[in-house]
């Protein structure tokens, strides 16, 4: 990883910090939390995945954007980030192989 995209990723944490922070939304309910009599610990977890993306992969999506394609495929990465929030991808073992045809 580069010196670059290791500050790109700061920036990216620091602005979602900054927006959470910022957020009108969530003040109002950590006030509405302290009027009950709670104090309030705000703790968020956020993960990070990149994928390094070649062009013959930019190509191969455009393809299947213009034809309209209704075909999803997930790679390894989708369904363990999908797994991870307890969802399931119907079609899927859980090694991320498609199983075979049951006729």
């Amino acid at each position: 990883m580069t010196s670059r995209l290791r500050e790109l990723i700061q920036q990216l944490g620091e602005a979602i910090h900054e927006s959470v922070i910022e957020s009108e939304q969530i003040a109002g309910v950590v006030q509405d939390i302290r009027e009950h009599g709670f104090d309030v610990l705000l703790m968020l977890e956020a993960t990070i995945g990149l994928n390094d993306v070649s062009d013959k992969d930019d190509v191969d999506a455009e393809a299947g954007a213009e034809e309209g394609s209704e075909e999803e495929t997930f790679t390894r990465n989708d369904l363990h980030f999908l797994r991870s929030l307890r969802i399931s991808v119907e079609g899927e073992e859980e090694d991320g192989a498609t199983p075979p045809d049951a006729n």
